[in-house]
């Protein structure tokens, strides 16, 4: 019986691994790596021309968290018009922020780049977003 026992806790022990070992986490919160870039606008006049540029500050930056449909977190720029994600597993994510669109019906059109990450602990740069006003 004593046999019997020890070889079942060790299947038993063995197969617990084995499910945990091969669970692979969805992209989302809760992991080592992060994003980061900057936001950048780039203020036109009416005939198109650039008038003005400059980093964003305190301007809102989303994420959506593998094919999700609808945003999943947000931050705001710092000073610098630099932000970050933290905390995110491994797998596919799209980062956004909102420019101005005068041929859009709504005059807003979101500016996003969609990325991958590979590695735990990985940090992503997004590099700028350029944004329109």
């Amino acid at each position: 019986m004593n046999r019997r026992f020890i070889a079942y806790s060790i299947f038993v022990l063995c197969l617990m691994i084995f499910v945990l070992a091969s669970c692979e986490k969805e992209p989302g919160e809760g992991g080592s790596a992060s994003v980061v870039g900057k936001l950048f606008l780039q203020d036109l006049n009416s005939d198109g021309e650039l008038k003005d540029q400059y980093f964003l500050p305190d301007e809102r930056v989303f994420i959506i968290y593998g094919d999700n449909t609808i945003y999943d977190d947000d931050t705001r720029t710092h000073f610098d018009g630099s932000f970050q994600f933290k905390y995110l597993y491994k797998g596919q994510y799209t980062v956004f922020a909102y420019s101005k669109c005068d041929d859009c019906p709504s005059e807003i059109e979101p500016i996003m780049k969609t990325f991958e990450i590979t590695e735990k602990g990985q940090v992503y740069d997004l590099d700028t977003l350029i944004v329109f006003d």
